[in-house]
């Protein structure tokens, strides 16, 4: 760091700390993030190592499953994210994170005092909407109290709040479901939000807008259609949207099916399946999502394209690994396979949301974020699973449940040479469309 430099980042942090947020309470507030992250994706994601159960208990199809875990859940998710990120734009954005939580907890727990498929999906539509109010202000928070070279590092810490949740959910999901029953297990894991929710409000400040930058910024909320157009315009964010989309579209629709997989064509139980699928599907992934950020932070100084190409690489080297996976005979040699594409698959959300926000303006983060998250989330989370299952039924209808659904996890899984075809494209335009950004 030059003379300038550290002198610049020294009146930084003076300036933060001046405002309440010293060094040590920006990581307190990251961590807090995290945690209202690991609840997110425990209540999203325990979905899915329920379905064999839920299924045989309601007599449903692997498409109706996929609706659950996929695309009823996506799409309210994504349409609520816009005017809710609007919304913590121009109010306390603290106040939103909160009562999301508190909303998508009970609606989780809610899903395990349901008799009928309809009323589990009404109950996962009300998770959907919930969590649409977490990550586009938690981002905007994030980007508040951490200044450009140190971004993508922090929303990536954030992001492992991904991984940690899929942990707990498939481990306690599953050792819950094969003793007490997935009823059970929607009410144990729903009802600590609430009670999390209230916590949040009382201990996380809200930061001034801007706090972590130097140059003067505009005070006003532009309007939605400007966010819209300005994102639009950007060529880059156009090819990110979708690369990201279709990244996520394999991550979801292969990381959906893992549990069924197991099941299906291993033989492994509910409590045995989440014994391995817990730690290679979240570990693994956390390593990933820190690696992600932080190579790009470390190489993106110097070229701002290494932000789109790290992950566009990532992706493209994990393809074989991950269909490897797919056929191995014994389940252990292919979980411990699968772990490396699941560690690569990760690098890419915290660059990402980075790169994004450093295309906009301060008081167009949350909405910024919420555009992105809706391409990602309706292609990926929407469509993924509900691929996968339809997908699965159709080549099970030949080939038995177990064959068809490792046949449609093949399928699926390369769509990341498309999402990968995207992430090079975007970074040609990357530097352009950064030198325009509106302060």
């Amino acid at each position: 760091m030059s003379t300038v430099e550290n002198a610049a980042h020294q009146q930084l942090e003076r300036k933060m700390a001046g405002n309440g947020f010293s060094r040590g309470y920006r990581y307190y507030a990251l961590g807090l993030l995290t945690v209202v992250y690991i609840f997110n994706f425990i209540d999203r994601q325990i979905v899915v190592i329920l379905q064999e159960s839920i299924k045989q208990d309601l007599g449903l199809m692997d498409w109706q499953l996929g609706l659950l875990s996929g695309f009823a859940f996506a799409v309210f998710y994504v349409t609520m994210g816009v005017p809710i990120a609007r919304i913590a734009d121009m109010k306390s954005r603290r106040n939103v994170i909160s009562i999301s939580l508190a909303l998508w907890s009970g609606m989780t727990a809610l899903c395990g005092t349901v008799s009928h498929f309809w009323q589990l999906l009404l109950a996962r539509i009300g998770v959907g909407v919930g969590e649409a109010g977490c990550s586009p202000p938690a981002h905007s928070m994030i980007s508040d109290m951490f200044p450009p070279a140190q971004r993508a590092t922090a929303l990536s810490i954030y992001n492992m709040g991904i991984n940690f949740g899929v942990f707990i959910g498939f481990l306690a999901g599953g050792w819950i479901n094969q003793y007490l029953g997935w009823r059970y297990a929607f009410i144990a894991v729903g009802l600590p939000g609430l009670a999390f929710a209230v916590f949040v409000r009382m201990t996380l400040r809200e930061p001034p807008r801007g706090l972590s930058e130097i140059k003067p910024t505009k005070a006003d909320t532009p309007p939605l259609m400007e966010v819209f157009k300005l994102l639009w315009d950007r060529v880059s964010f156009r090819h990110m949207a979708i690369a990201a989309g279709l990244h996520a579209f394999v991550s979801y629709g292969v990381g959906g099916w893992m549990a069924p997989f197991l099941q299906r064509v291993h033989g492994l139980e509910s409590g045995e399946t989440a014994n391995w699928l817990a730690p290679v599907a979240a570990l693994p992934a956390a390593v990933g999502a820190f690696l992600g950020g932080y190579l790009c932070d470390k190489y993106g100084a110097e070229d701002a394209r290494m932000y789109i190409w790290i992950p566009g690489a990532a992706i493209v080297l994990a393809i074989p690994f991950q269909l490897a996976a797919y056929f191995l005979p014994q389940h252990q040699t292919a979980m411990l396979v699968y772990s490396i594409p699941v560690l690569l698959n990760a690098c890419y959300l915290g660059p990402m949301l980075a790169m994004t926000h450093g295309l906009v303006s301060l008081r167009m983060r949350a909405v910024a974020s919420s555009v992105l998250f809706l391409v990602l989330n309706f292609i990926g989370l929407g469509l993924g699973p509900l691929a996968t299952g339809a997908l699965s039924d159709y080549f099970g209808a030949d080939m038995g449940s177990g064959e068809g659904l490792r046949w449609a996890l093949v399928v699926v899984t390369l769509a990341n040479v498309w999402a990968a075809a995207h992430y090079f494209r975007a970074a040609k335009y990357l530097r352009g469309d950064l030198a325009r950004a509106p302060v």
